[in-house]
């Protein structure tokens, strides 16, 4: 019989329930589609790369900090799931305080987050890239169905999204990420730049 690459245990259960707890409610940016599917998605995409339990229960819960409570989300989490998931998910974020998220550009925001994950261990690494993995896919589908105006849900505009998603897969070619991430990641992004240089698009 094949065993798992990583058994899961009820430690996952909680985070499953406990992110669709705080994220209740919550919608993928310009649709009617629950966020939780993201959350699951993200998860899976770190199992399916042969992440641990710790990072796919942070695959789980990796916009509660941005997104749904900030450092107070932070030390929930860490008394629940432990430092290690705590720490990822803060590697996940663009920013620990709404606030400052709300009212810093886009552009800005990305620059000091790409920086910051050039350089961060790769456990966090792996869980950061499903993320972009499952984003890049989205946004694919939804230039195919959409077409070009879906980028206006974002806060930035074509370019720097396009530029954001390359920058993202270029770090993940830099730093040897596991090709299960990579591979899907560089097909989103090169239909992408494709779709969005299309005329018809």
């Amino acid at each position: 019989m094949t065993i798992p690459n990583v058994v899961l245990t009820k430690r996952y259960a909680a985070a499953v329930a406990y992110a669709s707890i705080i994220h209740a409610g919550d919608m993928r940016k310009g649709t009617e589609i629950s966020y939780l599917c993201h959350l699951l998605g993200v998860s899976s995409l770190v199992i399916e790369a042969g992440g641990d339990e710790d990072q796919a229960i942070a695959g789980l819960l990796h916009d509660a900090v941005e997104d749904a409570g900030g450092m107070a989300r932070a030390a929930d989490i860490r008394a629940r799931f432990g430092d290690r998931v705590t720490e990822i998910v803060i590697a996940c974020s663009d920013s620990t305080d709404e606030e400052w998220k709300r009212v810093t550009p886009y552009s800005k925001r990305k620059r000091i987050y790409l920086d910051r994950i050039k350089t961060e261990p790769m456990d966090y690494l792996l869980v950061t890239m499903a993320d972009k993995v499952h984003n890049a896919r989205a946004i694919v589908t939804d230039l195919h169905v959409h077409g070009a105006k879906v980028i206006g849900k974002f806060n930035g505009d074509a370019n720097q999204v396009l530029d954001y998603y390359q920058e993202c897969l270029a770090i993940a070619k830099e730093r040897n990420v596991n090709p299960a991430l990579v591979v899907p990641l560089e097909l989103a992004v090169n239909e992408m730049t494709s779709m969005m240089a299309a005329p018809t698009v």
